[in-house]
């Protein structure tokens, strides 16, 4: 029978249902298997990493493979460009991939352009000639959003790949297969995995001959999940919906309670998920001193926990300069809204 996304998060991924079998897949930790059967060698496969891609896959709408990190998982995506290709990038978005790109350009491995997600004309006009479109919607961490479809549909047009880094959203929210894009990247370490335990990443494609390009790379260049955290990673899916759920509401209060707040110049939230930015009075020393007087929030790099976090992000030399000085990324958890108000409102008075 038919089940929505947030039934799937609970039942995707799951071994078959004969009797005496385990509801969850177990850890498969392996390195070496009998010849003669599909897998062959621990960097090829593994039941485990298999549950989480099932998962990946069927949320998505596509074919999913699990990486060691969001990060490799971007590097294998990057590694299917010609050498000196166009690629088509955001101003904005996180660091790491564009550090990505950047280093490539600087190679002179690939032309970079880039421009603003919600530049959908410029986005099309710069596809003319590129091999890739790379989108990131919200973009992390300015939260600005990109008509995907639109955009993607330009990209296809131009015949170029578009990518779209759903960290923020979830599929729970968005579905870039859906939209027309052609693969979909995910930090799982965030909202997917959720409890700040596991550095994951993944790709979702439609194309089969790009999946096992992907898969390919995966293989060559050995950056697997590991076993242990494909399986927290899956646990974390599994409570996804009503993570979300909470997470999101609290911060569309929160968003709301921050732009009546005196330090708060200006507050970014994009009306869903369950992150929201916020620049303040007094640039990056009125930024810092709110994040050394909080006590509940946790000050860190990472988000999409069930603890709430914030952070300065451009305490990182090489973050966007379209990134404000005072800009406060926060990720909002599942805690009380007005414990999390009355700590949060608390450090921005000692602006």
């Amino acid at each position: 029978m038919p089940q929505s996304r947030t039934t799937r998060v609970v039942t995707a991924g799951r071994p078959a249902r004969d009797p005496d079998a385990p509801l969850n897949q177990p850890v498969e930790f392996a390195s070496t298997y009998h010849a003669g059967g599909e897998v062959g060698y621990g960097r090829y496969g593994n039941a485990t990493w298999t549950a989480l891609e099932s998962v990946l896959g069927v949320l998505e709408g596509g074919r999913a493979l699990a990486f060691a990190s969001g990060l490799a998982a971007s590097s294998a995506v990057i590694s299917l460009l010609p050498e000196g290709a166009v690629v088509v990038a955001p101003d904005t978005a996180y660091l790491g991939v564009l550090d990505q790109l950047r280093e490539r350009a600087a190679q002179g491995r690939l032309t970079l352009r880039q421009l603003p997600v919600t530049d959908t004309a410029g986005i099309a006009a710069a596809a003319k000639g590129a091999a890739m479109v790379w989108l990131e919607s919200p973009t992390n961490p300015n939260l600005d959003v990109a008509d995907i479809e639109s955009a993607a549909a330009a990209a296809r047009a131009a015949g170029a790949l578009t990518v779209v880094d759903n960290t923020f959203a979830t599929p729970l929210l968005q579905r870039p297969l859906e939209l027309g894009a052609d693969i979909v990247v995910y930090s799982v370490t965030k909202l997917l995995a959720g409890h700040s335990d596991v550095v994951l990443g993944a790709v979702v494609v439609a194309d089969d001959d790009v999946h096992d390009r992907l898969d390919a790379h995966r293989r060559l260049h050995g950056a697997i999940p590991g076993p242990m955290e494909a399986f927290l990673a899956v646990r974390g899916v599994r409570t996804l919906a009503v993570r979300l759920e909470k997470a999101q509401a609290t911060a569309t209060e929160l968003a709301s309670r921050l732009r009546a707040h005196r330090s708060v110049t200006m507050v970014r939230y994009p009306g869903f998920g369950t992150m929201c930015s916020i620049e303040v009075a007094g640039g990056a020393a009125g930024a810092d001193k709110v994040v050394d007087n909080v006590e509940l929030w946790v000050h860190s790099t990472s988000l999409g926990g069930v603890e709430s976090s914030l952070e300065r992000r451009r305490r990182w030399p090489t973050e966007s300069e379209t990134v404000d000085e005072s800009l406060l990324r926060l990720s909002v958890g599942i805690e009380d809204v007005d414990d999390l108000w009355a700590d949060l409102s608390r450090a921005l008075d000692t602006i």
